[in-house]
């Protein structure tokens, strides 16, 4: 199924799907009311990220989907949904899971990046994360004769210490790069319920910081075997 076509998206967006999970694109009237209903109470979902919490769903649709996402042609967000689950208000095919998104995306660069991922707690430690990823990744990094993108790189960033995130990525065939040290500002990152990068505050600042890892899975990385882990991985029964 095609996309609605008033995304600000610099590549094609589809739906993306396969027997246990399906990615559509977010939309506010649809999805933004449940996610928000759990989300809200887990206020730690969005202790590593730049952005949140955020307390109703009018303040996480103002400020985040219209300020964020819809503005940025190098960002779209999709609703998760775990079609194992019976169908929901969020979805004639199952329930509404967490969001992910394509972000800081380069149609020049051929480029992405896998970010703002939400699991709701209900669906963690189970096949929605790695076939989520796994569908963002085989669309990215697939070439356009086989349905995909063709895109040459698939970033994930992360706080250095989010050592859940680090592993996921890991897990899911992403190689560790680099790090980049006071790489982001929590301004207020203490009342917002931040993870600090556990190093001394500098010049007496109270904001918080964070260094983020960088790891990738490339076009030469999916074509030397990526591919094939992917699938495996997405085809486990968890």
């Amino acid at each position: 199924m095609t996309a609605p076509n008033d995304l600000n998206f610099c590549f094609p967006v589809r739906e993306l799907s396969n027997e246990r999970i399906k990615m559509t694109p977010f939309k506010a009237s649809i999805h933004s009311s449940p996610f928000c209903s759990i989300v809200s109470v887990h206020p730690e979902l969005w202790a590593h990220m730049p952005a949140g919490p955020f307390e109703t769903v009018q303040d996480f649709d103002t400020n985040f989907l219209e300020a964020v996402v819809h503005r940025d042609p190098g960002m779209v967000l999709f609703a998760i949904i775990d079609k194992t689950k019976p169908p929901s208000a969020a979805d004639g095919e199952g329930e509404l899971a967490g969001m992910m998104s394509y972000m800081t995306s380069s149609s020049a660069n051929l480029s992405t990046e896998i970010g703002y991922i939400i699991i709701l707690p209900l669906y963690q430690r189970t096949h929605v994360n790695s076939n989520a990823v796994g569908l963002l990744l085989q669309y990215a990094l697939e070439v356009p004769s086989k349905g995909g993108l063709g895109l040459r790189r698939v970033q994930w960033q992360c706080s250095s210490v989010n050592a859940p995130s680090i592993r996921a990525a890991e897990r899911l065939c992403f190689n560790k790069e680099g790090i980049l040290k006071w790489h982001r500002v929590f301004h207020g990152g203490k009342e917002k319920g931040k993870v600090h990068n556990g190093r001394e505050l500098p010049r007496g600042e109270q904001d918080y910081g964070r260094d983020t890892v960088v790891l990738s899975h490339c076009w030469d990385d999916w074509e030397q075997g990526g591919r094939e882990k992917i699938q495996a991985i997405m085809d486990r029964q968890h």
